[in-house]
């Protein structure tokens, strides 16, 4: 299957790549092609500018700048989000590149505003591989924004059809190193066992 990998974290050292590291070692070993979009170190601009937010719903015009990124999204079967909650929300670059690519002509169709159409019928599943430094009980008090972004918002723009997947490892600041291994280890089975 193919594969788009979007990876948030800035460190290079942290436990979120030995994850990633694990994960896309998973994935190829089963067979899948794989695109890792590291939002850090490709420097995926997240700012929605004012002349990207004034040409927002101009489908001739919104998509500049990003064609690229726009193109590995629509050739993906598999969308994969993989970041740390951090204010019970995603990190800004991520917020940033999902501002900027779920956009009219690329992830809805807004032709009649009253009946908007989701667009991305190509994706068949996303999984979604995020830590929390809080324990789950204050994650749920807050609505638990990740998780539902993750299994109700994207899944939206794929018609509602695609399988979610949503592994959590939830108080990441006090996990010892066995709940940390053990995590890493039920994501790769979970990929491991990818299929169509």
């Amino acid at each position: 299957m193919r594969i788009l990998y979007v990876y948030c974290h800035p460190l290079p050292e942290s436990f979120h790549a030995g994850i990633r590291a694990r994960a896309l070692g998973a994935l190829q070993a089963a067979g899948h092609e794989v695109d890792l979009l590291d939002l850090y170190a490709e420097r995926f601009d997240p700012v929605l500018s004012e002349d990207a937010r004034r040409h927002y719903h101009d489908m001739s015009r919104n998509q500049a700048g990003l064609e690229n990124y726009i193109a590995r999204l629509k050739r993906a079967e598999v969308l994969v989000v993989q970041f740390p909650t951090w204010c019970f929300g995603m990190p800004a670059m991520l917020k940033g590149f999902l501002d900027r690519m779920i956009m009219p002509g690329v992830a809805f169709d807004i032709s009649d505003p009253a009946k908007v159409r989701p667009m991305l019928d190509n994706i068949t599943c996303i999984i979604g591989i995020v830590t929390y430094g809080r324990p789950r009980f204050m994650a749920l008090w807050m609505s638990d924004p990740p998780r539902r972004i993750v299994k109700r918002y994207l899944r939206w723009f794929t018609g509602g059809k695609a399988r979610v997947d949503y592994h959590a490892l939830y108080h990441l600041n006090v996990a010892s190193e066995a709940r940390r291994v053990a995590f890493i280890g039920r994501v790769t089975r979970a990929l491991k066992r990818l299929g169509p």
